[in-house]
């Protein structure tokens, strides 16, 4: 074989077919991998979304609150998790692909504890959520709505938890076909769910917020039993172990900076609707801020489902020790993230008109969601890039970076701007997302330089290192 001195993209040395081979290869696992992440995220996503669109033919307070709400639990709950659950995306994505396969079953554990502890004061503050809106200057009536809604929210922390271990589990081990088909089982029963809790019930919209724990219970209950019952996970789940207990540190350390990273840049999104119940009429701003956010969370997946894939990658590919591999799988990544965000932008402009009519029946909200559509298409596309790069450093356990890539993009530059164009330039609403998009750009730039001064070398031997330091025997 020819190997090629002046530039080596392959440690091996291949030559230009064989480098064509290998980006060709790699193509086609991280659509491999992507296409199921995006899917299951959507229909994961899509569940919020469903129980938000039956309040919302209840009436426009309904919606309002139930839009706070869900708005108000993703900041203190559910983003919280998410962000911790992706210590996991490193920890085993770097032992699967370094061959200590026992350390994703305790990793899991450690992970189930931690995230476990971290539902008691989160359950505290849901169970508060009317009187903290109140204090924080909202409308009485949709706080009213909006703490009765984050009530009935509770009970679903119960299965979310271990589903989300379970999930980043086997995302770890490139095992996304049973986390997709899960979510669809999940995702078609929730209609029926909801139907059932909302209408055939009488509950309303705590029927809606019910019907969430129920439909968590179901994708939980069929990914467990894949793991216990299935040969794919005879390597990585050996069982319950005291082990975890000594991997609580390690993971806890890794799982605060996962945290941050994620949480800061969706808080300050989150804080929108919040501002948007100061602006003049304050139901139909938080209807609309809370209807774009949601309609985000559920475009958004497609560019998470890449994020997950280049952290799978990534991680799996330095703990084998294979830096020029993770290298082309980062810049594979994010040309497929600028072709997807380009077509999401395309099909968001086309559908701005109609696609309020999903959420409302009011007319006022459904053109001043048609206003937004151009700018949120511009945003998604901006996130979906900086969303990949995200991952990148999620793979290279460099969470303590992203975290202050966000704080510094979201805090320092997007919010004081939302803030101005909002209240000083009377923008309003569109004010507050295009400050938002300020700050999403930032980000986008900041990454990008990071991304570029990484050594690779330097991040598979740091990967190996972390591996072996485990206070668990290698295999």
């Amino acid at each position: 074989m020819k190997t090629s001195v002046e530039e080596p993209l392959l440690a091996t040395g291949y030559d230009k077919e064989d480098r064509e081979n290998a980006v060709a290869a790699e193509a086609k696992r991280l659509l491999w991998l992507a296409g199921p992440l995006v899917a299951s995220g959507i229909l994961r996503s899509a569940l919020q979304m469903v129980s938000v669109m039956f309040v919302g033919h209840l009436g426009e307070l309904p919606l309002a609150g139930a839009s706070l709400a869900t708005s108000v639990t993703s900041v203190t709950g559910f983003t919280l998790f998410i962000g911790m659950s992706g210590a996991l995306d490193t920890l085993c994505g770097q032992a699967f692909g370094a061959g200590q396969y026992h350390l994703l079953g305790v990793y899991k554990q450690s992970a189930m504890v931690a995230l476990t502890l971290t539902c008691v004061p989160i359950a505290l503050v849901w169970a508060c959520v009317s009187q903290i809106l109140v204090f924080l200057g909202q409308d009485r009536a949709i706080a009213a709505e909006a703490g009765s809604y984050a009530w009935w929210l509770i009970p679903s922390l119960v299965p979310y938890v271990p589903l989300v271990c379970h999930i980043r589990f086997l995302q770890a081990q490139s095992i996304v076909v049973p986390v997709m088909a899960s979510s669809a089982i999940t995702a078609l029963g929730h209609v029926l769910v909801c139907w059932a809790l909302v209408h055939k019930a009488g509950m309303g919209s705590k029927g809606a917020a019910l019907s969430n724990a129920v439909s968590y219970c179901v994708n939980l209950a069929i990914l467990a039993i894949y793991v216990r019952v299935s040969g794919a996970c005879k390597r990585t789940w050996t069982g319950f172990s005291m082990e975890a207990f000594k991997e609580l540190p390690r993971f806890a350390e890794l799982a605060l900076s996962s945290a941050m990273m994620v949480c800061l840049e969706q808080w300050s999104f989150e804080l929108l609707v919040l501002l948007s119940g100061l602006l003049p009429n304050p139901a139909l701003e938080t209807s609309v801020l809370s209807i774009c956010l949601n309609t985000g969370d559920l475009i958004f997946m497609v560019a998470s489902g890449l994020c997950t894939a280049i952290s799978t990658r990534v991680s799996n590919e330095l703990g084998a020790g294979h830096p020029q591999a993770a290298k082309r799988a980062t810049n594979l990544v994010l040309c497929m993230a600028l072709s997807e965000g380009l077509v999401i932008a395309i099909t968001m402009f086309l559908l701005r008109n109609y696609w309020g009519y999903v959420y409302s029946n009011e007319e006022d909200v459904i053109s001043y969601i048609a206003r937004m559509i151009p700018i949120l298409a511009i945003s998604y596309l901006i996130d979906g890039l900086h969303s990949s790069l995200s991952g990148v450093l999620t793979g290279c356990g460099k969470q303590k970076i992203g975290a202050r890539v966000s704080l510094g993009a979201f805090y320092l530059a997007g919010i004081p701007m939302a803030v101005l164009l909002a209240f000083v330039f009377r923008l309003n609403g569109m004010g507050l997302w295009l400050g938002i998009l300020c700050g999403s750009m930032t980000k986008l730039f900041l990454l990008m330089w990071i991304t570029m001064c990484i050594n690779w070398e330097k991040e598979a031997t740091k990967a190996k290192e972390m591996v072996l330091r485990s206070s668990l025997p290698v295999a």
